[in-house]
């Protein structure tokens, strides 16, 4: 899908088993930068580099002119077919420091985040040649692409990053953006809510691209935002309401969080569990959104 002359999105669509016989069916988005050479933001799972490769062939360019992949955080559907791509074009990978431990040793991502069908997901580790931190820039080429600013969006993971590419007022957004009604995941509550406010703070952007979201434009961008703030702030208050009725074993607690919010309860997993723990770090403010 072409967003822009320079910019194309690729949607990958995967399962999760998440229980014997619960299969979850997720998406997830890569993103092409087309100039002198390619810049591919997020490989989706393990596999999907046969469609990115696919795709960049029916523009007419080929898949030895991806130089750089750049990784907006380091869980299996974003770097899942990032070892695959690497391997066919030599290409180098950026990420943030926070995130290079996961990507580059993934047994241990499993061992610390374990997430169902992880193996299954995740080709392999890859080598983080380039850090991304907060401001940083990756420079524009003469053919097209421009120059992104790199912004630090952590939250949904330590070292997530977004990414505003300055001419098209392109914000890739990475999963710091919550999508009202999806199953929240993120492990600090406050940091998201501040990451969210951060990119609603930026003027001017003219396409919204997401991870785990469909493309978005003009006006649709900011409402995006809006939503997925009062999105965590429901999930805080439910949280907290759930833990002032003195429920306070997590498994517990994110049962009854489920279903206060309206989620079955074959969806209550261990990400899940995280998320909804993860707003007990700040369970003496009332109000998210205003301390935050």
């Amino acid at each position: 899908m072409q967003i822009t002359p320079s910019i194309h999105a690729i949607r990958h669509s995967f399962r999760i088993p998440i229980a014997p016989g619960i299969i979850f069916n997720r998406f997830v988005y890569s993103y092409l930068v087309y100039g002198d050479t390619i810049i591919l933001i997020d490989t989706g799972v393990a596999g999907c580099e046969k469609r990115i490769f696919e795709d960049i062939r029916s523009t007419g360019r080929d898949t030895s002119e991806i130089t750089l992949i750049v990784l907006t955080h380091s869980h299996p559907d974003h770097i899942g077919a990032a070892r695959a791509i690497q391997q066919a074009t030599g290409c180098s990978i950026a990420a943030h420091p926070a995130e290079q431990a996961w990507i580059e040793d993934i047994d241990l991502q499993n061992r610390e985040r374990p997430v169902p069908g992880f193996t299954a997901l995740v080709g392999g580790p890859v080598h983080v040649n380039h850090d991304l931190v907060d401001g940083d820039t990756i420079e524009p080429d003469e053919r097209g692409a421009d120059e992104m600013l790199v912004l630090h969006t952590p939250g949904h993971s330590k070292g997530s990053i977004s990414l505003l590419m300055q001419s098209e007022r392109a914000l890739f957004s990475g999963d710091a953006i919550p999508v009202a009604g999806d199953l929240p995941v993120y492990d600090d509550a406050a940091l998201s809510v501040k990451s969210v406010k951060r990119l609603r703070g930026i003027a001017g952007i003219r396409v919204l691209l997401s991870s785990w979201d469909e493309p978005r434009r003009e006006g649709a961008v900011y409402q995006r935002m809006d939503e997925a703030l009062e999105y965590l702030r429901i999930i805080h208050e439910a949280v907290l309401t759930s833990y002032n009725e003195r429920v306070t074993d997590p498994v517990e607690l994110s049962k009854k969080t489920a279903a206060e919010l309206g989620f079955p309860p074959q969806e209550v997993t261990a990400l899940l569990e995280r998320t909804f723990t993860a707003n007990l770090q700040i369970r003496d403010h009332k109000n998210l959104l205003e301390d935050y």
